[in-house]
């Protein structure tokens, strides 16, 4: 099986690199339909001072929107340090944007390809980190603050995403990816009030192998794949969290819920996973109606070629638990 893994790592990589480099011209595009755009980890930002959609994710580019129908885009909006550990040309994964008190804020996965820290087995693990980014406005540009590192440069992390707990600390929740654990992890590190840098060192809130829904091939073990994560409280005030691993070689969206209510939880995992199969990291968004809905991408492959398309569900989450709906069409 991480033979398997790894293929697959290999060879998107190897497709995907120019899709997910931030230095690739965009062409702009106007009013393109949700489902026409190639997107992963789509994360919508509802803006009600520009009363605007904004939409990120892997790529590092920017798509708009009035109504959520039509899309403009897409549009660069990062500018990193080409002497920072990224390099010239970082490639970037699951964008997030955040607003956060008078600024906006770019959660992000960079990866620079030509610095290798470690090999595990077949796994050679390239220098990847989640970082942040800030801007004055939801369009950027997004540019680096204060700190050149928030996450240990020794350890792959990922899928960074930020919450604030009720005593009004920040916190990133991040990925420590299995390609050099063997058993991917979810881990959360206080930041900075301003998110400028982080503070102390990151703590494990859970493992891949805890969760009894994502399995490998054949059912024969729990899955080693952490990716997505996403925070939110239930209409009740309970601390609920996205993530998506596999079944098998199905992308699958799960959910967990805290029951300190605090990111220490502990992590109680729903026994089934909420979407349909071959569906994954999801997060939630409330509409400039005030309707909430999930945001997510499919996961295809077809001849050997893999297709990811943003989507939208209806959910409720008015009481103890998220429950997933129909799909939304705008």
């Amino acid at each position: 099986m991480i033979k398997k893994a790894v293929l697959i790592v290999v060879l998107l990589t190897v497709h995907l690199t120019p899709v997910f480099s931030q230095n690739r011209e965009p062409v702009l595009r106007q009013d393109v339909p949700l489902d026409s755009i190639r997107l992963s980890d789509p994360f919508i930002l509802a803006d009600k001072n520009t009363s605007t959609y904004y939409m990120t994710g892997t790529g590092g580019m920017l798509w708009k929107s009035k109504d959520l129908k039509k899309w403009t885009g897409p549009f660069k909006v990062t500018r990193t340090d080409p002497g920072s550990w990224m390099g010239p040309n970082p490639m970037i994964w699951a964008a997030e944007l955040h607003q956060y008190k008078d600024k906006y804020y770019y959660f992000a996965t960079f990866t620079n390809r030509a610095v290798k820290i470690d090999t595990v087995g077949e796994n050679i693990i390239e220098r990847r980190a989640s970082h942040v980014l800030v801007s004055d406005q939801p369009e950027g540009p997004y540019v680096p603050m204060k700190d050149p590192t928030y996450l240990p440069a020794d350890k792959p992390t990922l899928d960074g995403t930020l919450w604030v707990e009720k005593d009004g600390k920040p916190y990133m929740v991040y990925c420590y990816e299995w390609l050099q654990n063997l058993n991917g992890t979810i881990e959360k590190i206080e930041l900075k009030p301003d998110l400028s840098g982080s503070v102390g060192e990151g703590k494990l809130l859970f493992r891949a192998s805890e969760s009894p829904w994502s399995r490998e091939n054949g059912g024969t073990g729990p899955n080693k794949v952490t990716d997505g994560p996403y925070l939110f409280r239930t209409g009740t005030g309970r601390l609920a969290m996205l993530w998506t691993s596999w079944i098998g070689d199905v992308y699958t969206q799960g959910i967990a819920y805290s029951k300190s209510g605090t990111l220490d939880g502990p992590w109680l995992h729903e026994k089934e996973p909420i979407t349909p199969p071959n569906f994954g990291h999801g997060m939630l968004f409330r509409t400039l109606n005030g309707n909430w809905l999930m945001s997510l991408h499919s996961h295809k492959s077809t001849n050997g070629r893999t297709h990811r398309v943003p989507h939208l569900f209806e959910v409720d989450f008015s009481g103890d638990k998220l429950v997933v709906g129909k799909p939304y069409l705008p």
